[in-house]
C-alpha cells in the first residue's frame, strides 16, 4: 500500500512537470504586456501604483521561472475545466479545494490544475502585505497575481486539450501564445476600463475562467483555418499571419480583460486592507486635505491644448506634473509658490505621443491626480 502511494505521488509529479514544461502561458512578451497595461484601468485613487509598472512587467514571468525548480508550481498555471463532469453538465465546478476534495479527491484537483486557487491565495497574500504596509513584498505578489490572471485569460490553460492533442492540433499552444503573439504584440492596443471593488473575489476569478473557456474552440478553429491557408506549414509566415487574422478579434479583448482584471484585483486587495499609502508621511491630515484641489482638465480627451483648473486653500509651494502610464515624468508644468485662490493654466504638449497620462499635483504631504487622454 505504501509503495503504491509513493508510486502514485511520483507519477503525478512527473506528469505535472511534463505538462508545466509545455504551459508557458502568453510567454514573456504577452505577460509583460498584460501586467504593464493594467495601469490603464487605474482610477485616480491608485496614482501611487503607477510607480509599480516597470516592476510588474519585469517580474511578470517570475512564476514561470519557478517551475523548473519547484514541481508544485506547475499546477498553479492551469485548470482543466472540461475534466470536471460538473462543468460539462452545469458549466461550473466546486469552487473551493475542500469541496473538490469532497466530490473527487486532492489528487484529482492537483492533476487537473489549481489555477483559480493559486490566484486567490496570491490575492490574499497581496492584501495581507498591503495591511502591514510591506510594499517590497506586495509588488512581487502583485506581479505573481498578474501572471496567474493572465494564465486564466489564455484559453489553452483552462482545457485538457491544452496542446490540441485531442483534436489533431498538436503544438497549437506555443504557436498561439508565443509564436503568433510575439510578432504581433504591437497590434495589441487597448485602453482601460472603469474598476470597482470586487464583492466576491472567488466568484470573480471563476467567472472569467468560465467565460474564457468559450474561446478554446475559437483557438482550435483559427489553427485549422491557418493550416489550410498555409498548406499545413505551421512554421511559415503565412500560417502565423492567418492565425493572427482569424484570432485577433478575441485575442485582443482577452489581453484587455486580463489587464483590467489585474487592476481590479489589486484595487480590491488595497481596498480591503484599508487603502494604506505608500508614502512614509501621512497624506490624510486635515490640514493636508485642505491645501489644494485639482480639477479635471477641459477638454478631456484633447488634441492640441487643455485647461487645468486648481485651487489653493492657503499659500503653498506646489508642483504640477504630467506622468505617463509607467510613472515617468513627462513634463513639469508648474513648480512654484502661490497665495490662496483659484487658478487655471493652459497646457499645449509638443512632441508627446497620444495616449493616457496622469496629471499630478503635489503640495506638502498631499497629492491629487486626474487621468487625461491626449489624442493624436
Amino acid at each position: 500500500m505504501q509503495h503504491s502511494t509513493l508510486k502514485k505521488h511520483l507519477l503525478l509529479k512527473i506528469g505535472l512537470l511534463s505538462i508545466s514544461l509545455v504551459l508557458v502561458s502568453w510567454g514573456k512578451t504577452g505577460h509583460n504586456k498584460i501586467s504593464s497595461e493594467a495601469s490603464r484601468s487605474y482610477n485616480t485613487e491608485m496614482a501611487q501604483f503607477i510607480a509599480w509598472n516597470s516592476t510588474l512587467a519585469l517580474h511578470a514571468s517570475d512564476a514561470d521561472n519557478r517551475k523548473n525548480a519547484d514541481p508544485a508550481e506547475g499546477p498553479k498555471h492551469y485548470i482543466d475545466l472540461d475534466n470536471y463532469p460538473e462543468f460539462m453538465t452545469n458549466g461550473r465546478i466546486p469552487q473551493t479545494l475542500d469541496s473538490v476534495s469532497l466530490v473527487h479527491d486532492i489528487y484529482f484537483a492537483t492533476q487537473n490544475g489549481t489555477l483559480p486557487w493559486a490566484t486567490l491565495v496570491t490575492f490574499d497574500s497581496l492584501r495581507n502585505c498591503f495591511a502591514r504596509q510591506d510594499w517590497n513584498k506586495a509588488v512581487l505578489f502583485a506581479a505573481d497575481l498578474g501572471h496567474y490572471v493572465a494564465d486564466g485569460h489564455m484559453p489553452m490553460h483552462i482545457t485538457s486539450n491544452y496542446d490540441g492533442g485531442s483534436t489533431g492540433n498538436n503544438g497549437i499552444h506555443s504557436r498561439y501564445e508565443t509564436k503568433m503573439i510575439d510578432p504581433n504584440i504591437g497590434q495589441i492596443n487597448y485602453t482601460g476600463m472603469e474598476i470597482a471593488a470586487i464583492p466576491n473575489v472567488n466568484q470573480y476569478i471563476f467567472n472569467y475562467l468560465y467565460k474564457n473557456y468559450s474561446y478554446v474552440d475559437s483557438v482550435i478553429a483559427a489553427d485549422n483555418y491557418a493550416k489550410r491557408v498555409s498548406g499545413g506549414n505551421t512554421y511559415s509566415p503565412a500560417y502565423l499571419s492567418a492565425l493572427w487574422k482569424k484570432s485577433q478579434g478575441f485575442t485582443i479583448p482577452l489581453f484587455k480583460n486580463a489587464s483590467h482584471a489585474l487592476a481590479e484585483l489589486i484595487y480590491t486587495a488595497w481596498d480591503q486592507a484599508g487603502k494604506p499609502s505608500m508614502l512614509h508621511t501621512s497624506i490624510a491630515t486635515p490640514d493636508a486635505v485642505k491645501t489644494c484641489s485639482l480639477g479635471q482638465n477641459v477638454p478631456n480627451p484633447f488634441k492640441h491644448s487643455t485647461t487645468i483648473n486648481y485651487s489653493l486653500t492657503k499659500p503653498a509651494s506646489f508642483m504640477l506634473q504630467v506622468k505617463d502610464m509607467t510613472g515617468k515624468t513627462v513634463t513639469t508644468i508648474l513648480n512654484e509658490n502661490r497665495p490662496s485662490g483659484n487658478y487655471a493654466v493652459d497646457w499645449s504638449p509638443e512632441n508627446i505621443p497620444g495616449g493616457t497620462y496622469y496629471l499630478v499635483m503635489k503640495t506638502g504631504n498631499f497629492t491629487e491626480v486626474q487621468k487625461m487622454v491626449l489624442v493624436r
